[in-house]
């Protein structure tokens, strides 16, 4: 069950990533004091890599209590 841990533990360590990765489109997007349209469309996409970001997360941790509970 290693490999189970372990990809588990890559999923959601993708999925992190992508997190930090829209904090910080955001936090730049705001920093720019963007016009209220870039700001929309800049926010819209930083929603899209929220929500991609979600499953890997999700499916990672599910993967890790999965090895845990079988190990």
């Amino acid at each position: 069950m290693h490999w189970l841990f372990w990809t588990g533990l890559g999923f959601s360590l993708f999925g992190l990533a992508g997190l930090v990765l829209c904090i910080w489109i955001v936090v730049r997007a705001r920093r720019a004091k963007l016009p209220d349209e870039e700001m929309r469309a800049t926010l819209h996409r930083a929603v899209r890599i929220n929500l991609g970001s979600l499953l890997p997360s999700a499916v990672g941790l599910a993967m890790l209590v999965a090895a845990i509970f079988l190990a």
